[in-house]
């Protein structure tokens, strides 16, 4: 597969050391659900935050403990912090996501090739997420709101299992008032309480009006949801070259060394996370790979 560098996603940082990871203190700490936080963090000893395009990941570690490849989930345009969203999945990513402020975690990057931001331009964008995945994309959304002239029609659906597992509440409240773009929200369930849509976030799709040959679509979340979701937007006619996902593997690393995230042909870390589903066809459909 090819791994030539795209115009928005730049190169990962040179050291001496390029695996030690660099000290970055915890400014602030949310919790987005009862397993999930969001962590804000600040470089230390005067150090500069390093760019980072929109679907890019650092390693973060616990010290300790080991680290995590975690996509950054903040503002590329502001380059004060880091903005990460972390499940409780393992010891490390829980020993991360229950850090207080004041504590002190390691972080090296950015790595991977992000969205494909600049191919986008001047086109419809069709965003789907599922559960956790609305965090590699919300820097995306970022960059539309930043640039919005630069877009077409957007579109973006957002599904989550209950409404308890919603990320970014109060933002996604502002987002879907907004008139420049249409962001939908669904659940797989929910209770009396819940007055918005119920269902996968395929349901959402037949109500989506885009032109298949004007639209770029960006997924990410779990493997089945964009499974199915990429064989319904084929069926309504977008080229596998123009339907990008985020692929989330065991990466060790993040350079290409150690194999743990290898996909067929290709290392994630280094010609993903994000890549698009004409290069992905050949292995989505394998077992065990």
């Amino acid at each position: 597969m090819a791994s030539s560098a795209r115009p928005d996603a730049p190169a990962a940082p040179t050291r001496a050391e390029p695996l030690a990871p660099v000290p970055y203190k915890v400014r602030s700490r949310s919790a987005d659900t009862s397993d999930t936080a969001t962590l804000v963090l600040e470089p230390m000893g005067g150090r500069a935050v390093p760019p980072f395009a929109a679907g890019q990941f650092n390693m973060l570690y616990a010290f300790g403990l080991g680290e995590v490849a975690i996509s950054i989930s903040g503002d590329p345009g502001v380059r004060r912090d880091l903005t990460h969203t972390i499940r409780c999945v393992g010891k490390v990513s829980t020993a991360l996501s229950r850090a207080s402020a004041g504590d002190v975690v390691g972080v090296r990057g950015p790595y991977g090739r992000g969205w494909p931001l600049a191919a986008a331009e001047k086109r419809d964008l069709l965003i789907l997420a599922g559960g956790l995945g609305l965090a590699p994309l919300r820097p995306v959304l970022y960059e539309i709101l930043a640039h919005r002239d630069r877009f077409g029609r957007v579109e973006i659906i957002y599904g989550a299992r209950t409404p308890r597992d919603l990320l970014y509440y109060p933002e996604i409240q502002a987002w879907r008032q907004r008139t420049d773009w249409r962001f939908q929200v669904t659940v797989d369930t929910a209770g009396r309480d819940w007055y918005g849509d119920v269902g996968v976030v395929t349901t959402r799709l037949p109500d989506s009006r885009f032109d298949p040959a004007q639209t770029i679509a960006f997924l990410c979340g779990p493997e089945i949801m964009m499974r199915v979701s990429v064989r319904a937007l084929v069926d309504r006619g977008i080229p596998d070259a123009s339907i990008f996902l985020s692929m989330e593997r065991n990466m060790k690393c993040a350079v290409a060394f150690c194999g743990h995230c290898q996909l067929g042909p290709s290392f994630i870390c280094r010609d993903g996370p994000v890549l698009d589903y004409r290069q992905l066809r050949p292995w989505m459909s394998v077992k065990e790979v």
